[in-house]
């Protein structure tokens, strides 16, 4: 069934096809949650109310460009939302502007498995993580994430800066490790 077929099935309230709507997309929408989140019940909870966001506005859907990139979206719109209810994600810390970069290795990054960077980003405080996660993952751009997240551009700037510092000790801390 293509994906405009099961868009439309699903619209028309077709269990069968919001089932595997779900399953296709489950998988990788968990990992989009768990990003943002500190453990798997709280990815869970997001996950399930993103999947009623998307069922409930998925006539909104266009059909241009990806409908996994739209599902994208609402996961992490719904988040957002959940950071937001939780009151956990305070972003309107004062902070410097901080213009400098910090370099990665690329041998450690390499080496690091995909679920020790998830819990690396995890492990970030909330407003390093959830910035980070929507300018280097998700392709937010400062601005996009400014106005969605109610904070100033260079404060945006300054979270992802320093969740970056925040990766780089705990990877260098690895390689230390080993």
């Amino acid at each position: 069934m293509s994906e405009l077929a099961l868009v439309k099935s699903c619209i028309e309230g077709d269990q069968r096809a919001q089932r595997e709507l779900f399953e296709m997309y489950a998988p990788k929408m968990m990992g989009v949650c768990l990003r943002y989140t500190k453990d798997v019940a709280q990815a869970e909870d997001v996950m399930q109310e993103g999947f009623i966001k998307v069922f409930t506005k998925l006539e909104k859907y266009s059909g241009q460009g990806s409908l996994e990139g739209w599902v994208r979206r609402v996961m992490v719109n719904a988040a957002l939302d959940h950071l937001r209810r939780e009151s956990k994600f305070n972003a309107n810390i004062p902070m410097d502007d901080v213009d400098y970069k910090v370099e990665f290795d690329g041998q450690i990054l390499e080496s690091l498995m995909e679920k020790d960077l998830l819990k690396l980003i995890r492990e970030m405080p909330d407003g390093y993580r959830t910035v980070f996660n929507m300018f280097a993952i998700e392709g937010y751009t400062h601005k996009e994430i400014a106005k969605q997240l109610d904070i100033s551009e260079n404060t945006s700037k300054s979270q992802y800066s320093r969740a970056k510092t925040f990766l780089r000790s705990k990877i260098e801390g690895l390689e230390i490790g080993r």
